[in-house]
């Protein structure tokens, strides 16, 4: 009888070691290092067939036909315009979320909608039961009349079941509840994702079937399980928020059909999650007029301009080192911001407390929303209040320049929409540049210029 053979798995990136190691040499993890059997090895497969057991050969590039990318919409426009304008056939996508985000609730209305397209749906639960899941469908409103459940978790039976009804759609929830009875690793290793990954992308990439798959996320964020999931699907979509807020925003990292800039806001209600249509509104909506280190900017998420609140608190420092603490905005572009005040707009804040936040819990990254953000540092430390209907767009440079951004025209016709009447941008944007009568542009070329302009 041969000797089977082990091997150490890393269960944070999937490092192999022939020997146990506290410390993975790979990823740094402590304690990460499972054993795992060594699956002996399978004969040649055959050429690959889909479902209807057609064989996949190659051709010359010249000969394959291409059409246009078809694209499914579904109902929720937001899911839509994340996706890149509708769901590819044939994709392969990941959602991954905190627990109790509402990753399966926003799967199970989509898998609804599509149901009544008159398209199969196999919804696959490792999770809940077939009654369970269609109690939360009643109180979700999902009639299903093309929806199967299937809750299990062994791979060879999902893939008959599959073969049998051939949907056009199927949901997996979650991944890590997946096995591949030939593998003897637990359930949820990094082995047993892997190769469960594996097999769905074959049967979506061979049999035009799209695939959704639910990813659960570690204490830091990511995605459990190695990195290579994430390169291996075509979508990657990271359902956020905060459990004691309603809004969620489901945000793309990864999409090869579509730009990783677009975000996608929702209401969690009892009836389940609906799309935020003006998102603006709701961000401004508890705005106090007359408040000090306030600002609004307009900030662009992949095609969608937002206006949102940018609030600073400035306050003397008891401690020998001023404190610099953020909220939904990059700690190292507000510390070099209020360097360039300090250095060129004389303002002293190196012996201040500074909080800044986004109101709304949005998260902000780009380079247009510097200008609100100096605005309102400014705003508190001189306790002056800024008009309500102003907003700020523009990137500041070390040497206290406002330099231009990008889509100005399209930032602007959104703050005029809202009711701005004042908009500071860039001297530098303004060629060529048709902008509502409503709304007055006032051009700005260094930060000091902005600040005398904003409280005069």
């Amino acid at each position: 009888m041969t000797k089977q053979k082990t091997q150490y798995v890393c269960q944070s990136c999937g490092y192999i070691s022939p020997r146990f190691l506290g410390r993975c040499p790979n990823c740094g993890a402590w304690n990460q290092m499972v054993e795992e059997l060594v699956a002996a090895k399978k004969p040649v497969a055959n050429a690959q067939t889909n479902l209807a057991g057609k064989v996949s050969k190659p051709e010359l590039m010249n000969q394959v036909n291409i059409e246009k990318e078809p694209r499914v919409k579904t109902k929720m426009v937001e899911l839509n315009r994340v996706l890149g304008g509708g769901i590819v056939p044939g994709s392969l996508v990941l959602v991954g979320g905190d627990p109790g985000i509402g990753k399966s609730t926003l799967l199970l209305q989509v898998s609804g909608q599509l149901s009544e397209l008159g398209e199969r749906v196999l919804y696959v639960s490792g999770e809940e039961s077939a009654s369970q899941i269609k109690m939360r469908a009643g109180r979700l409103g999902v009639s299903g009349q093309g929806l199967y459940l299937y809750p299990e978790t062994d791979m060879v039976s999902i893939k008959q079941q599959i073969n049998e009804l051939k949907p056009a759609y199927v949901i997996i929830d979650s991944i890590q509840t997946m096995q591949e009875p030939e593998l003897s690793s637990v359930v949820g290793s990094v082995s047993q994702v892997r190769e469960v990954t594996a097999e769905l992308m074959k049967l979506a990439k061979q049999n035009q079937i799209t695939i959704f798959i639910v990813g659960h996320v570690t204490k830091d964020g990511s995605i459990a399980g190695p990195k290579i999931l994430e390169h291996m699907v075509d979508t990657v979509l990271y359902f956020e928020g905060d459990r004691n807020r309603t809004f969620r925003i489901l945000r793309a990292v990864k999409n090869r059909f579509g730009s990783t800039n677009e975000i996608g806001i929702f209401e969690m209600h009892n009836g389940g999650l609906h799309e935020v249509k003006n998102p603006s509104e709701i961000f401004l909506e508890e705005r106090l007029e007359g408040a000090t280190g306030s600002a609004v900017v307009v900030s662009l998420e992949g095609t969608r301009p937002i206006l949102v609140e940018i609030q600073a608190l400035v306050t003397p420092t008891v401690f020998g080192n001023a404190k610099r603490t953020t909220t939904g905005l990059d700690h190292n572009r507000a510390a070099l911001i209020m360097a360039v005040l300090e250095k060129r707009a004389n303002l002293m804040l190196q012996n201040q407390d500074a909080y800044l936040k986004a109101a709304g819990g949005v998260k902000l990254d780009e380079p247009a929303i510097d200008l609100a953000i100096a605005v309102s540092v400014a705003s508190s430390y001189r306790d002056k209040e800024t008009r309500p209907t102003d907003c700020f767009i523009g990137e500041i440079g070390l040497t206290g320049e406002i330099r231009s951004v990008n889509r100005i025209e399209q930032r602007i016709k959104e703050a005029a929409k809202l009711g701005f009447k004042r908009a500071f941008v860039p001297r530098n944007n303004m060629k060529d540049v048709e902008v509502p009568k409503s709304i007055q542009i006032i051009t700005v070329t260094t930060i000091a210029e902005a600040l005398k302009k904003a409280f005069s």
